[in-house]
């Protein structure tokens, strides 16, 4: 019997560096929007701007584990994403049902539609990108 030596998964390889892109442009515009409403008008929507906030630092865990690599971090991403899907989900359907709840938008308002939908499509992308690139060991 033979050892066989295993490479960490490269995630970032053709399409996983196109979300690594993505990803890396959302923690910008995330962090950056819910820096600023934060520091300049939190009480008017402690919530959504909180929410941001939580996406942000969520896309930067996201982006942080594509580019590690290895098949800790793409479980790791992998969960992230299921968990940042939910929070679209969750947070897409508050904003339609509850509108007095949001009264600033936050970057999952509407599952995204203030960033052309991009907070929905780029966990389902993602999620069957990381599916991809699981590590299969062959006999």
């Amino acid at each position: 019997m033979t050892a066989v030596e295993e490479k960490p998964t490269r995630l970032i390889s053709g399409p996983g560096m196109l979300l690594v892109w993505f990803y890396g442009v959302m923690v910008v515009g995330a962090v950056s929007r819910s820096a600023y409403q934060i520091a300049t008008d939190f009480q008017r929507a402690p919530l959504a701007y909180s929410l941001s906030a939580v996406a942000g630092v969520v896309y930067g865990f996201i982006t942080y584990t594509l580019i590690r690599g290895g098949e800790t971090a793409r479980r790791a991403a992998l969960v992230c994403c299921a968990a940042e899907l939910a929070g679209v989900l969750i947070v897409g359907t508050w904003t339609l049902v509850d509108r007095s709840a949001f009264p600033d938008a936050t970057v999952w308002s509407d599952y995204g539609m203030g960033y052309i939908f991009i907070p929905v499509l780029l966990p389902l992308s993602a999620m069957y990108w990381l599916r991809k690139a699981r590590n299969t060991v062959t006999p």
